[in-house]
């Protein structure tokens, strides 16, 4: 029984080391590396300054959700024990 089980197991390492070697075969050939970079004309750098103030008092000073209390039920809901 071992020597079944070693038999299927080498069979199986040779047909998986097959793949392999048949998909890298296959593999689409690696690109052309970038030719070189030309320079058109030269790049200007600089700082973007702006300068705010707070406000004085907030904008929204409280919160208050337009519906309140829960919502009715559905017709074929009411009435139901719960």
């Amino acid at each position: 029984m071992r020597t079944l089980a070693a038999a299927v197991g080498g069979g199986a390492l040779v047909a998986m080391g097959g793949i392999g070697v048949a998909s890298t075969s296959w593999a689409a050939p690696e690109p052309a590396p970038p030719g070189p970079v030309t320079v058109t004309e030269e790049a200007t750098t600089g700082a973007t300054t702006v300068e705010t103030t707070a406000p004085s008092e907030p904008t929204t000073s409280s919160a208050a959700p337009e519906i309140t209390g829960p919502a009715p039920l559905p017709p074929e809901e009411e009435g139901l024990p719960g």
